[in-house]
Order: structure tokens, then sequence, then C-alpha cells
């Protein structure tokens, strides 16, 4: 027999933007249930650091109830940078101040503090949605893989780039932006890669030429987290073997032969298999028209190039959804048109600051254009 759940509101997706919605809506005394895919909290890794920025996540975490929580799961001394040349050179060095303007802390402990202040049952895991179809008055019913159903009056997709929730509001996909990152660790860096622990130092380490790139964060338990980024093909990419561990750090090395060894390092002693993650981003300024009892928040409303702001907006669109639920308990409607509207206002330029951050890593004048970014004074660019 056909088993149906239902639930006043329904979010899908348990990042840390659904999180947050969930938490605020707590705070305020609305229960909600959010439904994911994940097993359960520790069945994938959960990504780097994080710079948590004032305007936006602190104000969110706020709003949670959760600032001393976020406090103590800052990494101290990581907001400290350095930008390198190719060959090692030391172009530009920035100590962390100590002012915590953009405290950074690993996402999985974000997620762990949202988790762990929400009511048990509240996230329901493995539990893959595989269809959504309208009910009518804003009501909508999403289909489980294990075939169970659940009725919503309010279905809120936070299930990022790839949401099952956008279909219903929006005709936009996902493009290929022509950028991919690709990650990989070092652990016991100090002790077991010290040339290369020393060259990204305390904090964030950015070594960028036009089109490609090595970048470094140390993370919380001596341990280096490396994005190679690479301007390619989408084909280019599609014909490294990733499941090959040992080929496809080889052929990603070679688009850096030539650079500094303490620096290719990041790439050749990596402990972990690289992991090739392809921007994509949706249309600049994406919004759409209202649709009762459905709404979208984070990647799954405005996928942008990665600059920073991702978690942070995700997290303020959850925080400001739940604040205008709780201000029109009675009027579900009037609540979404005032989020959506905020919200296409104020992302739209976040859309020109991620395509000028990736213009500014990986564009003709890297990595001279990023240190004016930081210094607030142009740079002369060698000619060399």
């Amino acid at each position: 027999m056909k088993t149906t759940t239902h639930h006043p509101i329904t979010i899908v997706g348990a990042g840390l933007g659904g999180l947050t919605l969930a938490r605020v809506l707590h705070v305020h005394g609305i229960p909600s249930t959010i439904y994911e895919a994940d097993a359960s909290p520790e069945s994938r890794t959960q990504g780097g650091q994080l710079d948590i920025h004032e305007d936006d996540g602190q104000r969110a975490l706020a709003d949670a109830g959760l600032t001393n929580e976020f406090r103590a799961i800052i990494h101290e001394g990581a907001e400290a940078l350095r930008v390198l040349d190719q060959h090692g050179k030391l172009l530009h060095d920035e100590p962390d101040d100590g002012t915590a303007r953009r405290p950074e802390v690993l996402r999985g402990d974000l997620r762990r503090i949202l988790l762990d202040s929400l009511p048990a049952g509240t996230v329901q895991w493995g539990r893959k949605i595989t269809g959504i179809r309208p009910l009518g008055h804003g009501r909508h019913e999403l289909t489980l893989a294990d075939g169970t159903t659940v009725t919503s009056d309010l279905l809120v997709g936070a299930d990022g780039a790839w949401s099952k929730v956008r279909p219903l509001l929006s005709d936009a996909k996902p493009e290929y932006i022509g950028t991919t990152f690709i990650d990989t660790y070092l652990h016991d860096a100090d002790e077991r890669h010290t040339a290369a622990a020393g060259t990204v130092g305390v904090g964030a380490m950015y070594a960028l030429t036009p089109g490609k790139g090595i970048v470094a964060h140390r993370e919380a338990g001596n341990i280096l987290h490396t994005y190679v980024e690479l301007t390619r093909s989408a084909e280019w990419i599609g014909s490294i073997d990733f499941s090959d561990a040992a080929a496809a750090t080889a052929r990603v090395a070679a688009e850096f032969d030539g650079w500094a060894p303490e620096l290719t390092a990041l790439i050749t002693d990596g402990e972990t298999a690289p992991v090739a993650r392809m921007i994509h981003a949706l249309p600049d300024g994406h919004r759409w028209n209202r649709m009762r009892g459905v709404t979208l928040l984070g990647d799954a409303a405005h996928l942008m190039p990665p600059s920073g702001d991702g978690a942070n907006l995700a997290m303020f669109d959850g925080a400001e959804l739940a604040k205008a639920i709780a201000a029109h308990p009675d009027d579900v409607e009037v609540a979404l048109t005032a989020y959506e509207e905020a919200l296409f206002a104020r992302t739209v330029p976040f859309y020109a600051d991620a395509h000028e951050m990736l213009d500014l890593c990986l564009g003709d004048r890297a990595p001279f254009g990023l240190i004016d970014l930081f210094t607030g004074e142009p740079q002369d660019t060698p000619m060399d």
C-alpha cells in the first residue's frame, strides 16, 4: 500500500542553506522536515574551509543563535594569505591580522553545529527524491526512491546545483563555464611534506598564471588542501580517467612542468585521489516568476563560479526565508514574495563579483590582478 506523509514545510537538501533555514524556523517555533539523499552526515566528505563573512554568513548564524558555537570552531590564523609566481617567488604576503572579519572554519564543522541545533528527526537521511509534482493550491507531492510519497504545503529547494525542485520554477540549467578545480590533500604536512607546507604557510597560498594555478589552504589538523585550477574544455577534462588516481595525477601535474617543485608537490604528493570539480553556473541574474508553495535558496537559486560567497549566501538565504515565514505565519505567499524580491535584488552584484574573481585568478593578468584586489593598488605586470 502506498504510504504518504504530510509536512507543512519540506526542505530538500541538508546543506548549509537548508540546515540554516530549518534552524532559524526552529528558533521561531516553526517545525520543518529536511529530506536528504545522503545516508548519514558522515557518508561523504563535506569539502574544505570556508571564510564566513560578516554581512551574510555571520548574520545568518546570529539569527540561528549559534554565534558562540561558530566562534568555537574557527581555525585561528587561517586568514593569512600569500601569492607566489610559478617559480615559488613570493609576490604578496598578508598575515592574519586577528580581526576575524572573515574567519575560516571547516565546512564539516559548520554543518555539525547546525545539525546539533535541530530537534531529532528534523533531517530524514537516505531519502532521495525521484519525482515532484504539483497538486494544486500550492501543495506538492514528492516521490522517494523507496516508493513512498510526501506531500507539503511549502516546498523549499535547498538541493544545490542539480536541484530537483528548480524545474518547478525555471527552465534554466547549469552550464560548464570552462574552468575545472581538481582537489587533493596532504596530511601531516609539517612533518611529511615540509617544503610544500613551508610554501603554503599558515593560511592560503595562490600560485597563479593565466589559465592555470595551484591554490592551497592549510586546514585544521595539519592538512594541506590543494585546488588545481585549470581553464580547459569539457572534452579535455573528460579525456582524463580520474578512476586511475596515479595516471590522473600525472596528467594534471604535466600541466605544470617547469613550476617550482615545492608547488608541484602539492599535486604529485597528494594522498587522496584527485577529484575533478567542473565549475557550472546558472545564467547571471537567474530569477523566476512566483509560483505558489515553492521556492529556492543557495546554489539551487543562484549557482555562480566559486568566489567565497556561495556558502555565505546560502545560509543568509535560509535565515531570511525563515524570518519572512515567521513574520507572515498566516500567509506564506506574502512571505515568499517578500523573500524572493529581496533575494533577486541582493544577489545581482554577486554574479559580477564571481566572474571578476575567476578572471583575477586565471585571466590575462593573473596573479597581478588578484594582488591588486588584496592591496588596493595596481601592480606592474612583468613582460616575460
